[in-house]
């Protein structure tokens, strides 16, 4: 008979939390998580980072190791081209799977990878299960606004949510809200295609009404146009189009960046009267840096897992990273059972709906 394995969603997380990279994933692999991992081991002595991957190369890249960081051999990668399913099934010495495996193992409080999305979430919920209550788990993320940063969830994991799997992320993105980002009591609002209830289709109006029967500060619909201006802390949906929605803002960002340049570069004038905007120009490109925000936590797992994007640099590993150990720290998962079991959902399951991971 299996030993039970342990609970990380049980345990007590101490001052100083073990956060494990997955140091081979991501677009850019080792040579960019590894020195991100680094910046933050070195910024937070206290903590622990244990830099899952290829024994080798990651020491090549981080010698000499700091005193809180160690290094735990994988001997394989998952491809950020490969399927989640039959790779982790294949490659059961994958550095994703091997860094989860810390968590369950109950050897480290929080997993971070940069490495396939799919990859990432698959091996939470078959390593590390769900949380009691929780349906499904959420890809949450921190939205830059001037304001500070909102909470958007879910942007990926789940197409085709139910009614109840909404009221479920909303007051998962509560709780990371409050305990990640310090919003005390957050305004949680659903997206849809009108302010008014009633707008939006039948599941909208359904989570409307589950929302408002729930002790969540419930402001009711949002608008993408007003998403910036942050009218409330956490904004719930399907992941299809919360995944848009980021990735939209991402790329909006970036084109008016590079416009900018472009503009400042075509003539003398130009340049001139860059160097005396640049200052307002840092300001704003500050607000936009949504590498601040570090990654998606995947909410509703028995542990802390985050994941960042595949083209992460190193300063968004460190970002992700401490993410990480304030999710840990703060003992969100926990939050996120006690809330479920004291005010649950009931989750009717349709035949045939699985969830099914969108990748990235």
């Amino acid at each position: 008979m299996k030993e039970p394995r342990p609970d990380p969603s049980e345990a007590t997380i101490p001052a100083a939390v073990r956060v494990a990279v997955d140091a081979m994933g991501g677009d850019h692999g080792a040579s960019e998580v590894v020195p991100g991992a680094l910046i933050f081991a070195r910024s937070n002595p206290t903590d622990e980072v244990i830099l899952v991957g290829d024994d080798a190369t990651v020491r090549s890249l981080a010698d000499p190791l700091p005193p809180n960081v160690r290094v735990v051999h994988a001997g394989q990668v998952v491809g950020m081209d490969e399927h989640p399913a039959l790779a982790l099934r294949e490659k059961k010495d994958s550095s994703i799977l091997v860094a989860t495996d810390l968590v369950r193992r109950g050897e480290a409080d929080a997993v971070v990878t940069a490495g396939h999305t799919g990859a990432g979430m698959a091996a939470a919920v078959l390593r590390l299960g769900r949380l009691p209550g929780v349906d499904r788990p959420a890809l949450a993320v921190q939205m830059i606004t001037e304001s500070g940063p909102m909470v958007l969830l879910d942007i990926g994991a789940n197409p085709d949510s139910t009614p109840e799997n909404l009221a479920q992320f909303a007051r998962m993105g509560a709780i990371f809200a409050e305990r990640v980002l310090g919003v005390r009591d957050p305004r949680v609002a659903l997206l849809s295609i009108g302010e008014e209830k009633g707008k939006g289709d039948a599941r909208i109006q359904r989570a409307t009404e589950l929302l408002d029967a729930s002790t969540l500060r419930f402001e009711g619909n949002i608008e993408g146009k007003d998403l910036t201006k942050h009218q409330a802390d956490v904004v719930v949906t399907d992941a299809i189009v919360g995944n848009v929605v980021i990735k939209f803002f991402e790329g909006l960002s970036t084109f008016i960046f590079d416009l900018w340049r472009a503009e400042f570069q075509r003539s003398i004038r130009g340049r001139i009267g860059y160097l005396l905007m640049k200052p307002g120009v840092e300001r704003i490109r500050n607000v936009f840096d949504y590498e601040k925000a570090g990654g998606s936590p995947l909410l509703g797992v028995r542990g802390t897992v985050i994941i960042t994007h595949g083209r992460a640099t190193r300063r968004m590993i460190g970002f992700a990273c401490d993410v990480a150990a304030t999710t840990a720290r703060t003992r969100v998962p926990d939050m996120i059972a006690e809330s479920l079991a004291a005010e649950p959902v009931s989750v009717a399951r349709p035949a045939g709906s699985d969830s099914q991971e969108v990748t990235k």
